[in-house]
């Protein structure tokens, strides 16, 4: 089942923020993430905030009905807006994931984007990203999505090889992704992303180079590639507890991911973070540099979390009590916190440090500077960005970047 939120104090009925909150929002982007709770089957692996339709039968089955839920998103944009009160800005980024968005109908998708332009604005290039699973959406659909704003899409494809994706328990068969992508630059889509996992158990190295080759072949502009996290209480670790399939070691993570980097490069692709790489700087995706750089955004929807000035919040996760307290009037907010400027100190080297700019080294404390003049001497940060005030990890530097960020933030 999708893991606990944490305690944190409460949130006030009607969701209002400390005035330090906006102090200075003017100068800060301000992006909506979306969050679609369903799925159609449950992926082994996975370890999020969604729910089938059998895990919604129950007395709060019809609060949590897919066929209301555009509905209960537009109330928390209002919710938003209300929150917010005169905040100018307008929207930098929108991006609906889940769960699987393009389970909704194409123009649930496109009424709740409408009240975010209706209630905020979005700047004049705004990107709008959804999620996709490769059999959830066709080109009149991915049309429809586009015609009603989306620009960027990101579809999870993981692996070209059939075996990968029945460990996995991924339901679309190999090559329907690349077609997505076809798909999606019929209908104008300029910006298309491709999510990949390696380490699957049972994967070989060519394995892992199929599907890079066929993700590039596809003609994407921009490819992420994460390790395979294999989550307390999900199937897929209790298949390895049972001994049904074998556990993958770090070792062969790194080999993975340097053949990755080197394979991506080579066609074109730059990393500018630890795993996301695109082909040029309008292909990067700018939603999740927000999160990245710590700028502010609202997250709306069950167990959807959101961070404005140093104020971060999350939401109710099951649909059905996410409904209710919005047809309640109140706010969905379980629970939320207010980050000390130690805190947020430690989240920009930790988040920062994954980005090809890098983390200025003025954030580092003593202790913290003689890790990172340590890191300089082994070959994990480049030499030049530490010369100019950066600490920006090498090749070899991103393959330990957890144990590099752990020591710099002493």
């Amino acid at each position: 089942m999708p893991s606990a939120l944490p305690d944190g104090e409460p949130v006030p009925d009607d969701g209002s923020l400390p005035a330090s909150a906006l102090t200075g929002a003017a100068a800060r982007p301000l992006g909506f993430y979306l969050h679609v709770p369903y799925c159609a089957t449950r992926c082994g692996y996975c370890d999020f905030n969604t729910y089938t339709a059998s895990e919604l039968r129950g007395p709060d089955g019809a609060l949590a009905s897919r066929d209301s839920y555009a509905g209960h998103l537009v109330e928390e944009i209002r919710l938003a807006r209300k929150v917010l009160g005169d905040d100018p800005r307008a929207v930098q980024t929108v991006f609906v994931g889940g769960g699987t968005p393009t389970l909704l109908p194409a123009a649930d998708l496109v009424r709740v984007l409408g009240a975010v332009r209706d209630e905020f604005g979005l700047a004049p290039d705004a990107e709008v990203t959804t999620e996709a699973n490769p059999d959830s959406v066709d080109p009149a659909y991915l049309a429809e999505l586009r015609e009603g704003g989306f620009n960027r899409v990101s579809f999870g494809m993981q692996s070209a090889r059939q075996h990968v994706l029945q460990v996995l328990d991924r339901t679309h068969t190999p090559g329907r992704p690349e077609a997505c992508v076809a798909e999606a630059r019929a209908a104008g889509f300029a910006h298309v992303n491709l999510d990949l996992i390696y380490g699957t158990p049972g994967e070989s190295d060519d394995d892992w180079r199929a599907s890079l080759s066929a993700a590039l072949g596809a003609g994407p502009d921009h490819i992420s590639a994460y390790a395979l996290i294999v989550e307390e209480g999900t199937q897929l670790a209790r298949r390895i507890r049972r001994g049904e399939v074998p556990m993958t070691d770090d070792d062969v993570h790194a080999d993975r991911y340097l053949i990755a980097d080197s394979v991506l490069a080579e066609a074109g692709f730059s990393w500018y973070e630890v795993s996301n790489w695109a082909t040029s700087e309008a292909g990067r995706c700018l939603h999740n540099e927000l999160y990245w750089r710590g700028a502010d955004w609202w997250g709306a929807g069950p167990g959807a979390h959101s961070h404005v000035g140093g104020v971060r919040w999350w939401n109710v996760k099951h649909p059905g009590a996410y409904a209710g307290r919005l047809a309640a009037g109140s706010s969905p907010g379980a629970g939320r916190e207010l980050l000390s400027a130690e805190d947020r100190r430690v989240e920009r080297i930790l988040l920062e440090l994954r980005l090809r700019e890098g983390v200025s080294l003025s954030l580092l404390r003593p202790a913290g500077l003689a890790a990172a003049q340590r890191a300089l001497g082994e070959g994990l940060l480049e030499g030049e960005a530490f010369a100019s005030g950066q600490a920006v990890l090498t090749l070899r530097g991103r393959l330990l970047a957890d144990a590099v960020v752990r020591d710099l933030v002493d």
